[in-house]
């Protein structure tokens, strides 16, 4: 069964935390899943977000899956989170998207529930 996980609460939220929760376990049972960043999710994308020492980073967590992290290019936009082509094209002075991760237009979320059996949103 393949699992569309959409990640729309803040890398602050423990739903957050959940949600990579769920794709490690999905991950580590080798079923099939995709991820989609989304609203305030999209900050789990920002590679200036500070993390105290003491604490997880969700981003670096996304990160060790290994898999591909599509961020909504409008809400990253919105919430100060850019590549370096479209900094470019906002003229915006720098760009912040941890690596790894992904602009894309909403099509793919689209795109995404039309071929996933099933939907979990955190």
């Amino acid at each position: 069964m393949s699992t569309l996980i959409l990640i729309t609460s803040s890398p602050t939220s423990v739903h957050a935390w959940h949600a990579l929760g769920l794709a490690q376990a999905l991950q580590l049972k080798n079923q099939s899943f995709r991820v989609f960043f989304y609203q305030d999710g999209v900050a789990a994308a920002n590679a200036l977000q500070w993390v105290p020492d003491d604490q997880r980073n969700l981003t670096a967590e996304w990160q060790k899956l290994a898999i591909r992290l599509p961020v909504c290019v409008s809400a990253a936009l919105s919430r100060g989170i850019t590549d370096a082509e479209n900094a470019q094209r906002h003229n915006i002075q720098q760009h912040n998207l941890a690596q790894g991760f992904e602009l894309v237009g909403l099509g793919e979320l689209a795109d995404a529930v039309q071929a996933s059996e099933r939907l979990i949103q955190f």
